[in-house]
């Protein structure tokens, strides 16, 4: 499943079969639909990549990552710090 790319609505926010979710871009592996959780964003929302190197992260504040995939670089969102479906994890 290609992964990330938001052009007026994003098709794999409520999708829910198991899966990989795959660099729009390059294919590389960034998230499996273990991970994946329901959120009230507008894009599917994770609580873990596939690898460690999966994605690059930058901090951009205290609290939120800019996170680009690990391979190509290519944009993927953010990780917000402490937003996940649990206390203590994070949402990407």
């Amino acid at each position: 499943m290609s992964f990330c790319q938001f052009f007026g609505g994003e098709i794999y926010k409520d999708h829910f079969k198991p899966g990989m979710y795959v660099c729009s871009k390059c294919n590389h592996p960034l998230f499996s639909s273990r991970s994946k959780f329901a959120h009230s964003s507008p894009w599917p929302a994770f609580t873990d990549t596939i690898r460690e190197d999966s994605v690059t992260k930058m901090m951009e504040t205290l609290t939120a990552y800019k996170v680009l995939c690990g391979k190509c670089g290519n944009g993927l969102g953010h990780e917000f710090v402490n937003d996940g479906p649990e206390e203590g994890v994070s949402r990407f």
